[in-house]
């Protein structure tokens, strides 16, 4: 963990090695979020979309699954 401190301007200096960790450079936008009391720095998505893609994808398809279930009911109604 590391501690910084907020200057009279408000502003605060990232750690180098965070900075490199999270690939934050000059320029870079973050979103600073309150979540009751935490604040936390999150870099902003350049192109959301694309970069959120396959993020839920997982082993299962919830639609074939979904048609499973339906089938199962069918066949016990």
């Amino acid at each position: 963990m590391a501690a910084v401190t907020i200057s009279q301007k408000g502003w605060v200096v990232i750690p180098a090695e965070l900075r490199r960790k999270y690939q934050l450079t000059s320029g870079t936008q973050v979103q600073i979020v309150d979540y009751g009391g935490i604040l936390s720095l999150i870099p902003s998505l350049n192109d959301p979309i694309n970069e959120a893609k396959g993020l839920l994808k997982g082993d299962t398809s919830l639609t074939q699954a979904l048609l499973e279930e339906h089938r199962k009911e069918q066949k016990d109604a």
